[in-house]
């Protein structure tokens, strides 16, 4: 399948180049120094990710540790409620800790592992990557950082204690908007102090080369499995496929499984309380082309051409940039990106609660939003959604700001 120039049969081994370029997004800017670290990295991924050995370790992980396949279930009773499309989701919520993240996290531990590496370092937002992190540590027997700011240590506080019991180090940022950004920043000053004896574990297919690829390329089980589990269910593929996108890699693992096939693919971004800057975290949508955190993308920027304040009610979605291949996706028109609303968001968050007996992550309910939200507009067909996290994280806080409805 071609599709603006593009050859998606090849796409997956031609992109990102060498340098690590999705079109002229990706690449890594970082020091020289930390260069050295990141070429170290991306040596043993190009070893050990075709090595038989690695391979069938990372696959007995999946099925006996993580529980993997994670099933597709079909929404009857809200697909009913909209009339006649016909909704399904991907259980990631039912992925060991409780979200998609432990796909890469398990991936990048064993990476650690086979480096000689005392420890792994992290970033998280909704705590669910800090949880896989924490998580994959305890497995292989790993000391663990995990950095978080000050705002969503209270908004997660389960996930913060889940991440303690595990063994891992919760180190507090308070600096700036103290969120996802700024936890990013501190993980990566920390990298580079202590690279000789810790891996970075980066949350998302963000960063510099090679983790945009190596996060992509652990979370493509999920699109794998997605895509073959719908046509046994079915009989066909879906007519779209809808996943949420901050950092982007749950929806870069779903799209990678159906970016060759005649379906229509939608990413959908955190519209907040508007369309004013600061009130979002759209940056797909409303950014231009910049650098941050050692890579070219498309992201949301101040007066000053600096990383802008960014808002959403998932705290693992309030990031002022996205994945490069989501913003060489997004050029291209392969991907269609658009926006949902916190008030969108969380009337799906209940609507799919009581009439699915499903509590979805906030990141997820966006997703699922937009789902409901095209199948209104559909008439027939069927839409997949990537449920990309279970909802126990969130309800202390959904409760504490919105009630029960």
């Amino acid at each position: 399948m071609k599709f603006n120039g593009i050859d998606f049969d090849t796409y997956l081994k031609n992109y990102p180049d060498e340098k690590g370029y999705f079109g002229k997004y990706g690449g890594s800017y970082i020091s020289p120094e930390l260069q050295k670290a990141m070429d170290e990295i991306t040596e043993a991924y190009f070893t050990i990710c075709k090595s038989s050995k690695f391979i069938s370790e990372l696959r007995r992980i999946r099925k006996e540790f993580q529980g993997r396949p994670t099933p597709i279930s079909h929404l009857e009773r809200l697909s009913t409620s909209l009339g006649n499309v016909q909704l399904y989701v991907k259980r990631e919520d039912l992925n060991h800790t409780g979200a998609h993240k432990l796909n890469h996290c398990m991936g990048e531990a064993l990476l650690a592992k086979y480096m000689g590496k005392k420890k792994v370092i992290a970033e998280t937002g909704a705590g669910q990557h800090g949880v896989a992190i924490a998580t994959a540590a305890a497995y292989f027997g790993l000391e663990c950082d995990v950095y978080m700011g000050s705002v969503d240590i209270k908004k997660q506080a389960p996930n913060v204690a889940r991440m303690k019991i595990l063994g891992a180090n919760v180190i507090e940022v308070t600096h700036g908007l103290a969120t996802l950004k700024e936890a990013a920043d501190a993980a990566f000053d920390a990298y580079a102090r202590e690279y000789k004896d810790a891996i970075y574990c980066i949350g998302s297919v963000v960063g510099p080369h090679p983790f945009p690829m190596m996060v992509r390329d652990f979370q493509s089980i999920v699109g794998i499995e997605a895509r073959e589990q719908f046509i046994e269910m079915t009989g066909e593929l879906p007519d779209a496929v809808v996943a949420c996108v901050g950092g982007g890699s749950n929806s870069m693992g779903m799209f990678s499984g159906f970016l060759n096939y005649p379906v229509d693919i939608y990413g959908v971004e955190p519209l907040g309380r508007g369309t004013a800057l600061g009130d979002h975290a759209a940056s797909l949508k409303y950014g231009s082309e910049g650098i941050m955190h050692g890579f070219n993308s498309i992201m949301l920027k101040d007066e000053n051409g600096d990383p802008a304040p960014v808002y959403s009610v998932a705290s693992g979605l309030d990031y002022p940039s996205s994945g490069p291949e989501h913003a060489f996706l997004h050029d291209l028109g392969r991907v269609k990106y658009d926006v949902i609303s916190d008030d969108e968001t969380i009337d799906a968050f209940f609507t799919l609660s009581r009439l699915e007996g499903i509590i979805p992550a906030i990141e997820s309910s966006h997703a699922v939003a937009y789902g409901i939200k095209l199948a209104k507009t559909m008439g027939k067909g069927s839409v997949l959604i990537c449920l990309s996290g279970r909802g126990d994280k969130d309800m202390d806080y959904i409760i504490e700001k919105y009630g029960i409805r």
